[in-house]
């Protein structure tokens, strides 16, 4: 770890909140404007003390946000409700996005030259092109998006275009590209 990386902890409380079946933390206006984009951003850190590795998500309002699983819940020994003590650093380490099964069969079925293509980019690109074909429900619009994520990879895009990097795209805990607040209707 840098000596630059070490000196950017950031460290904070937040109460757990509960959208559906998922539990987030949505970090404080104080922490995400320490963060070095408005967009996706990569941190290890600890939450009660118990290490973990994400990628922070955009609220849609120059914030951030993450999913705490159940696994971390565990361990760190909190649920909903609870208010957390959390401490951050940014990486440069992205981990692997989870590859979205329609994605990942288009990948598989592509051309050597566009699997080649996805090996080559970044973690970072890569978590663009999932995050891009998840930010909607509508199983049309998704499958036109992986056919466009595969054409454009033919074209030797590396990176998705056109969406609004800072903006929430989860379709089940956003509205128009923001982070719901606890206790909002659903979308």
């Amino acid at each position: 770890m840098s000596q630059r990386t070490k000196e950017a902890a950031i460290r904070f409380d937040a109460i757990l909140s509960a959208f559906g079946t998922s539990i987030v933390v949505q970090l404080p206006e104080t922490a995400s404007k320490r963060l070095p984009s408005r967009g996706q951003v990569a941190v290890r850190g600890t939450i009660n003390g118990v290490g973990f590795q994400t990628v922070l998500e955009p609220d849609g309002n120059s914030g951030h946000w993450m999913r705490v699983d159940d696994t971390l819940q565990h361990a760190a020994g909190i649920g909903a409700g609870d208010t957390a003590a959390l401490a951050i650093e940014v990486t440069r380490d992205w981990p692997e996005p989870s590859v979205p099964p329609d994605l990942a069969a288009a990948l598989a079925g592509a051309p050597q030259k566009i699997q080649n293509l996805w090996k080559e980019i970044t973690p970072m690109a890569r978590w663009e092109w999932v995050r891009w074909v998840n930010a909607t429900k509508n199983p049309d619009t998704r499958a036109r998006r992986v056919e466009v994520s595969i054409s454009k990879m033919q074209g030797g895009k590396r990176r998705p275009c056109c969406f609004n990097l800072s903006a929430c795209t989860d379709p089940d805990l956003s509205k128009n590209g923001r982070l719901l607040k606890p206790g909002d209707d659903r979308p």
